[in-house]
């Protein structure tokens, strides 16, 4: 990455930095761009340079997350099916040191209640589900927009999103998917895997 590749992605990074510290400080609605970008030490127009709206930037990793589990998909192997592969990257977040899983966290506080971030987080996980089509439909050798695979990740999106943003027993906000949240979604993985091989059976007993 050259200089001002680097400078556009401090730049980037600023901006959400500022912005997530202010939806914490003022909460979400009480929040401008104008004080987004004053914060980050930028012009307005700048703002929008690199973020179309302000609930965009509250997603901003979203891009970087899709392509991660895009790659993911790309290189797994011949015995492993989407739901393996999908709770693989999951199980990587969840470990992984570097990764802001307070900002997830707030993410979710803010989420929470707020109709406009949620329509928007549906939208963008509109791409997380053709994804997991696009390979739920290369586990069964369908086309991507048959009927089977689209189900199969509505399905798996729908379990995804109850599980980051369930809140737990004592009424707590929520908190993102912890580890016994992964294990809940193992349980809904282990039932989608299972319909998919009862499909690849029921298939094969008509060849």
């Amino acid at each position: 990455m050259g200089l001002r590749e680097r400078k556009k992605e401090q730049t980037r990074r600023n901006i959400e930095d500022a912005a997530i510290r202010l939806f914490r400080e003022r909460g979400y609605q009480a929040t401008t761009v104008a004080e987004i970008a004053e914060a980050a030490d930028i012009a307005p127009r700048t703002f929008f340079s690199y973020f179309p709206s302000k609930e965009a930037v509250l997603f901003g990793d979203f891009d970087e997350s899709f392509e991660a589990l895009n790659a993911h998909m790309d290189q797994r192997g011949p015995e492993e099916t989407t739901f393996d592969a999908v709770r693989a990257w999951i199980g990587t977040l969840i470990e992984d040191k570097d990764h802001d899983h307070e900002r997830d966290a707030c993410r979710r506080r803010l989420i929470a209640g707020n109709e406009v971030l949620e329509a928007h987080e549906r939208h963008l996980m509109g791409r997380f589900e053709r994804l997991l089509a696009e390979n739920v439909a290369r586990d069964l050798g369908d086309a991507p927009d048959d009927l089977q695979p689209r189900l199969v990740a509505a399905a798996a999106i729908a379990a995804l999103m109850a599980m980051s943003s369930k809140a737990d027993e004592d009424g707590h906000e929520p908190k993102g998917i912890d580890e016994e949240g992964l294990a809940q979604l193992d349980d809904a993985f282990a039932f989608l895997r299972g319909g998919i091989a009862a499909l690849q059976e029921r298939r094969a007993s008509r060849a």
